[in-house]
C-alpha cells in the first residue's frame, strides 16, 4: 500500500511568462493525483483568498487544507499550505523565523490512512546558511514530538544547496528515507532544494518538466510504502466528494 506525496514551490502562481495562473498549477498537480501535497510561495496579495479556489477543488468538496501565513497584509497573504484527501487534525504553525530575515514557518498536521497515523510537517526554509542550520535543529524537535508509532513525513523547499547540507545532515537520523531530485532552476535544474523526507520507504520518486511553464521550481512527487504487518483492514478510499485524487 502506497501513499503519494507531492511538494512544489509554485513561485506565487507566476510562470516564466509573468502570468498569474493557478489553473495550470492545478492541472499539473491533478495529473499526478497526490494524496497529500504541500505548496510553497502561495500569494493571495492583491487577489483575495478566492484565487486559491482552483487548488481547493483538488482536496474534494470538504477542502482539507491547512495554511501557514508568513506575511499578512490587508489585501491578502503569503505563505505555504498543505492539502489532503483526508481530514487534517492537530494543526500547528511553528514560527522558525531567524532575526530580521524573511519570516519562515513549519506547518505541522496529522491525518489517518485507515489504521496508519501520519505525522506531517511542511516547510519553506530560509536562504542563509546559519539561518537554515538553526531551523533544521527546530525541525528535528518538531519531528521528535510525534507519537513513536506514527509514520512521519517532512517535505517542502529546504533551500539547502551547499556541499555540507546542514539541513539534510540534521534530518538524516529522524528521516532515513528521502528523495534526491534536482528541482531548481526549473529550466535547467542543478540544485536539490525541494525534498520529501520519510520514515517509510520511498518506492518511487519523480518530477515533471512541464512545470517549467508554471514556476521556477520543479515539483517532487513520491510514493511511499505505508503497509504494515497486520494492517489488512487498511482503507484508503476517497472521502465523500472525491476531488481529483486517486480513488
Amino acid at each position: 500500500m502506497t501513499l503519494r506525496l507531492m511538494t512544489w514551490n509554485v513561485h506565487g502562481g507566476i510562470g516564466p511568462d509573468r502570468r498569474f495562473d493557478l489553473g495550470r498549477v492545478r492541472d499539473l498537480i491533478a495529473r499526478h493525483r497526490p494524496d497529500v501535497f504541500a505548496l510553497q510561495e502561495l500569494d493571495t496579495r492583491g487577489r483575495g483568498p478566492e484565487c486559491l479556489t482552483p487548488l481547493r477543488a483538488l482536496a474534494g468538496e470538504e477542502g482539507y487544507l491547512a495554511q501557514a501565513r508568513t506575511i499578512v497584509t490587508p489585501d491578502g497573504d503569503y505563505g505555504h499550505a498543505l492539502f489532503s484527501r483526508w481530514p487534517l487534525t492537530d494543526i500547528a504553525v511553528h514560527d522558525v523565523s531567524q532575526g530580521r530575515r524573511e519570516p519562515r514557518s513549519a506547518l505541522e498536521a496529522r491525518f489517518a490512512v485507515g489504521d496508519v497515523s501520519c505525522h506531517i510537517v511542511a516547510v519553506h526554509l530560509g536562504l542563509g546558511i546559519g539561518e537554515r542550520w538553526r531551523q533544521a535543529r527546530r525541525l528535528v524537535e518538531i519531528a521528535a514530538a510525534g507519537r513513536p508509532a506514527d509514520l512521519r513525513v517532512m517535505m517542502g523547499d529546504f533551500n539547502d544547496w551547499f556541499p555540507w547540507r546542514p539541513v539534510r545532515r540534521s534530518l538524516a537520523h529522524a528521516f532515513p528515507e528521502r528523495t534526491r531530485l534536482r528541482t531548481f532552476p526549473a529550466r535547467r535544474p542543478i540544485l536539490r532544494l525541494d525534498r520529501i523526507y520519510s520514515t517509510a520507504p520511498v518506492v518511487a520518486s519523480w518530477t515533471d518538466t512541464a512545470a517549467r511553464a508554471c514556476s521556477d521550481h520543479l515539483p517532487v512527487i513520491a510514493d511511499i510504502d505505508i503497509a504494515t504487518p497486520g494492517n489488512a483492514a487498511l482503507n484508503v478510499s476517497a472521502p465523500a466528494g472525491g476531488g481529483l485524487f486517486r480513488a
